[in-house]
């Protein structure tokens, strides 16, 4: 009877502890996720106040999130006695071989959060990055989606834009619209010249300031060639540029001036 009585308090005192191990684990579960979603709000309240992407933001919070919970979670797991040593070292491991099977995709990530925080271009801009010239859709966290001349929508891997050349052409509010014109070897450049000012003043929403350049850029084997380059806003590039080439063949042949034409001497050399 002595030992029946010895067991049954034993057992009850391991269920009286065990009750309040559980008991006590619950209330710290309950307190740290009550803190950590208080230390949400917090970082939210902070961050909501600086210009940081909504993107980002959301992405700061989900990481944030996942951290503490881990945390929390590795720290009820020490108060039952459990061993997290093991524990810590099997989540670094598994973090190590995530970060190299997906080293390339994390690569994405990482150029998605600069391009948010460095802003070289936004959506709605005109832009070439990556070897895609069109207007930006969407800024992702991996991708970007820019819609090209032709329209058809394109999507850019974040790394590929962020590791080349970058040229964002609505940044300025006017840019510059390169055109030559060739002309034949007879043709005095000058009267030329003052043809085409004229006629590039008085296409639409070409600017005044800076006002048209229009000089002499090379000559070759048909004649001069002349550097047209009117400016305009960035909304009005291609309605220029293809006002001016039309003008230029306008003015050209109201001037009855003869098309190009290469010109090559040839000499006879006799040889004894």
């Amino acid at each position: 009877m002595e030992v029946l009585q010895t067991i049954l308090e034993n057992a009850g005192s391991l269920i009286v502890g065990g009750g309040l191990k559980v008991l006590s684990a619950l209330i710290l579960w309950y307190v740290g996720t009550r803190l950590i979603a208080f230390a949400l709000q917090l970082l939210n309240s902070s961050l909501k106040r600086t210009t940081i992407e909504p993107t980002l933001l959301v992405y700061l919070q989900s990481s944030v999130s996942v951290l503490l919970n881990i945390v929390l979670i590795v720290a009820v797991l020490g108060f039952f006695g459990i061993e997290t040593t093991s524990f810590a070292a099997l989540l670094a491991a598994a973090g190590v071989a995530i970060g190299a099977a997906w080293s390339g995709l994390l690569a994405h990530f990482a150029a998605g959060v600069f391009l948010v925080i460095f802003r070289p271009f936004k959506v709605g801009d005109f832009v070439t990055a990556g070897g895609i010239t069109g207007t930006i859709r969407e800024i992702g966290l991996f991708v970007t989606t820019i819609d090209p001349l032709d329209n058809v929508q394109t999507i850019v891997p974040n790394n590929t834009i962020f590791s080349g050349i970058i040229q964002n052409f609505s940044s300025n509010p006017y840019r510059r619209v390169d055109l030559v014109a060739q002309l034949n070897h007879s043709i005095e450049p000058g009267d030329a010249i003052e043809r085409l000012r004229a006629g590039v003043t008085a296409i639409p929403n070409v600017m005044t300031t800076p006002g048209p350049d229009i000089e002499v850029l090379e000559f070759n084997l048909a004649g001069p060639v002349l550097a047209v380059r009117p400016y305009c806003h960035n909304d009005h590039y291609w309605q220029v540029y293809f006002d001016t080439n039309r003008m230029i063949r306008e003015t050209f042949g109201a001037a009855n001036y003869p098309a190009p034409s290469q010109h090559l001497d040839l000499h006879q050399v006799s040889v004894n």
